[in-house]
């Protein structure tokens, strides 16, 4: 008899018999011919490289089909429910054809926060490798930016944005009303290459205020922020009113007092600038200890034998 094997990701490999086969086959039979290959890679091989294919080969199964084509971009930042219409009770089918496939457990409250098809890759990476669970994608509405950010309107250009311990992703629509446009260029609006650099470099200070940084109890003060250097920027495409960035940055070295981070902007598939790296200055807030109360004891007193005398009568 075969014995189970280990894979280098640690994920203990079964035999993949024919019979394995067959149900491997029956259950993506609405699947994709590369989602049951990537499948069958991954039961014989435990190469954790197939599992991105594999997610997006079963979620494009239940998403209706006039939004299949936002899964062939493979965004990681594209949301599960308000973007591709997935609901609880179809995503219950997802993770019971998932936990079929690649023969694994997932416990339902493992499911409560995740929200992107970037997170449900990672948690599977994770939960392969026995690695400890992420934490969750933040989510965060332009109004929230706002509140937490040192930069504000008109010279912040981030609009809705998610964080999460990898990197943080945020898009920005170019209005055509930015105070700058007006003289770049005279009858030609052209975003200026250092707005693209400005707006990478204030996704790195969302990173810092609400990513995992520092130590435990520590937090990073927005008023201690700055701009070191850039290195390695290249711009790719002209960027004009109308377009819709999408940033992303992630976090290359993060040592006390210096934070570097990669970073590309895109309009829809084309990219549009890269900064290899963009290094920012940071210092954690000092901690604020509440002032001690002294207060002073309670002292009973009791009154004179003959008030009490009163008092009871």
């Amino acid at each position: 008899m075969a014995q189970a094997a280990n894979s280098p990701s640690g994920f203990q490999l079964k035999p993949f018999t024919p019979e394995e086969d067959a149900n491997l086959r029956e259950a993506l039979k609405r699947c994709s011919a590369a989602t049951y290959e990537s499948a069958a890679q991954f039961r014989k091989t435990g190469n954790t490289e197939h599992l991105p294919a594999i997610v997006l080969g079963v979620i494009e199964r239940y998403v209706e089909p006039d939004l299949r084509a936002k899964l062939k971009d493979a965004d990681d930042d594209l949301r599960i429910i308000e973007d591709l219409g997935i609901d609880s009770l179809t995503m219950m089918e997802i993770v019971i054809l998932v936990e079929d496939v690649l023969q694994m457990t997932i416990n339902n409250e493992e499911l409560r926060h995740l929200r992107t098809v970037g997170d449900v890759k990672t948690f599977l990476d994770c939960k392969v490798r026995g690695l400890p669970l992420p934490q969750p994608t933040k989510f965060l509405p332009i109004e929230q930016i706002a509140s937490i950010m040192p930069i504000q309107a008109p010279f912040l250009f981030l609009g809705e944005a998610s964080v999460n311990a990898h990197g943080a992703n945020a898009k920005y629509k170019i209005s055509g009303q930015e105070f700058f446009l007006q003289g770049h260029f005279k009858g030609n609006p052209v975003l200026p290459a250092s707005i693209m650099l400005e707006a990478l470099g204030q996704l790195a200070v969302l990173f810092l205020l609400e990513g995992q940084v520092g130590e435990a109890g520590k937090s990073v003060d927005p008023k201690m922020i700055f701009f070191t250097s850039c290195e390695g920027v290249r711009c790719h495409r002209v960027c004009r009113p109308g377009d819709v960035l999408s940033l992303s940055i992630k976090p290359k070295r993060l040592k006390l007092p210096l934070a570097t981070f990669e970073g590309q902007i895109r309009v829809g598939q084309e990219k549009a600038a890269i900064a290899e790296e963009i290094t920012l200055t940071f210092a954690y807030a000092e901690e604020i200890v509440p002032p001690v109360v002294a207060v002073a004891p309670t002292v009973a007193v009791s009154a004179p034998a003959e008030q009490q005398a009163v008092v009871n009568a």
